[in-house]
């Protein structure tokens, strides 16, 4: 079968969400993928409509096909300059988003727009007497923690995988319109013992816990006196999230149950369970096609 031409998947970041970091290494964690090529612009931790207004045509020049936007709060009219112009491109469009998306989601759809929501990617405790630069990275590395093994992570970059995978051969793409909450995560998340998944969701709920603490810290309490006691209330319970999450894999990971799904060369997904075992191609996800 002769070698399929590379897609091209743009990345714009409008200001921060937990899953911002990461989303582009997720589908190249070992740089050796052949059918993609990333590039990423952000805004960096800004968000207005000036800043997306300067930063907006460069991922543009590269020619994308696929785009995809990533923000906290996409109804804010910084990132919803962005939904705008990538539903008029034509392009397939996906948005990652947080919570607050889904106040939102019918007019994503109106717009033709696949969306990702992660209800347990939370705001931050975003008060000047509580946050610093290392708060705000270890809230981060936290919450990403969080998201990685539960298998938010894993869904995320499964629905983009899918969205690559129909383009390269030539299909109209099914766009993803799912909401990540705690159900999904009971669903989707993939631990081999009863344990170990209860003990994820504990820590994706608190991930969700921490999005309603935040927001009451951040946007309704006006006396300092109580949204400085909120908004490190809600840093802690990440932080046990944390905790949380690294427990559930180590139960996995005592029993040699460990689910792995590096991709592939080709960008199809391998999977494997026994730590001294290669992976194998994942029949399941894309079907007999992808051996």
């Amino acid at each position: 079968m002769a070698q399929q031409q590379f897609k091209k998947i743009g990345f714009f970041k409008c200001g921060n969400i937990g899953t911002s970091p990461l989303i582009e290494l997720l589908l190249d964690e070992l740089a050796d993928r052949k059918d993609i090529k990333v590039r990423t612009v952000t805004t960096g931790s800004k968000m207005g409509p000036e800043d997306v207004e300067e930063a907006l045509p460069k991922i543009f020049e590269f020619n994308p096909d696929i785009l995809i936007l990533v923000s906290p709060n996409t109804a804010l009219p910084g990132p919803a300059k962005v939904r705008e112009k990538i539903s008029n491109s034509g392009l397939p469009g996906i948005v990652v988003t947080d919570a607050p998306g889904k106040r939102v989601k019918a007019t994503l759809e109106e717009q033709g727009l696949g969306y990702i929501i992660i209800t347990g990617d939370p705001l931050i405790g975003a008060r000047k007497q509580f946050l610093d630069p290392i708060e705000m990275a270890i809230f981060n590395s936290n919450i990403s923690k969080v998201l990685a093994i539960t298998g938010a992570y894993r869904i995320l970059y499964q629905e983009i995988d899918k969205v690559i995978y129909a383009i390269e051969n030539g299909q109209s793409p099914v766009l993803p319109r799912l909401i990540i909450d705690l159900n999904m995560i009971r669903d989707r998340s993939e631990f081999n013992n009863p344990y170990a998944k209860a003990k994820a969701m504990a820590a994706y709920g608190l991930a969700e816990k921490v999005a309603k603490i935040n927001m009451k810290a951040c946007f309704i309490e006006k006396e300092s006196e109580k949204y400085i006691f909120l908004v490190t209330c809600s840093h802690e319970i990440a932080q046990t999230a944390a905790k949380l999450a690294e427990e559930a894999r180590e139960i996995e990971k005592y029993n040699d149950s460990l689910v792995r799904k590096p991709h592939g060369k080709s960008g199809k997904p391998k999977i494997k369970t026994k730590l001294g075992l290669p992976p194998v191609f994942d029949e399941e996800f894309y079907g007999k096609s992808a051996s």
